[in-house]
């Protein structure tokens, strides 16, 4: 059995409800969640003038290749009502494969690892917090090492429950 790293992200509707529901469903259809991070309430990135994403990072243990992997992120985000309208637009769930181990592959459809998740604060800040020593294996960098030096300077605010 091998284990991913997958983050996801809701800014339309319920949004923690939403992310709730992706989690289910890579259960059922992935397989067992091993680690999660707190939830994040970040800023719009990309587009910004979107509402604030409630974001959260999963290690999960699986069998699947990646491609199998992408299939079934894609079809949990349509279950749940994603529609891609625009590039960075809001939306209902995004899931986004951050990792498969050291696995590293460059297709059209698909990067592993994700080939933005370096220079973003909000998939960086819930990564560390569940992987903080993980090696990048093209930066060949841990994770705290990459968040530190990131540059970006969008906000994350760790949703504390009460």
């Amino acid at each position: 059995m091998s284990s991913c790293h997958l983050h996801l992200g809701s800014n339309l509707g319920d949004r923690e409800v939403q992310i709730a529901r992706a989690i289910q469903m890579i259960e059922e259809s992935i397989g067992p969640v091993i680690c999660s991070s707190a939830m994040y309430e970040t800023a719009a990135w990309g587009k910004v003038d979107e509402n604030d994403f409630v974001n959260i990072a999963l290690e999960v243990e699986h069998y699947l290749t990646p491609s199998q992997l992408l299939k079934t992120v894609n079809q949990i985000e349509d279950r749940l009502g994603r529609i891609r309208i625009e590039k960075w637009g809001a939306r209902v769930i995004d899931i986004d494969i951050i990792f498969m181990e050291d696995t590293v592959v460059k297709t059209e459809r698909l990067s592993i690892p994700h080939n933005l998740m370096h220079k973003r604060n909000f998939v960086l800040y819930p990564m560390v917090e569940i992987a903080p020593d993980f090696i990048h294996p093209i930066i060949n960098e841990t994770l705290t090492n990459i968040l530190e030096n990131c540059e970006d300077e969008t906000r994350v605010d760790r949703i504390e429950l009460l």
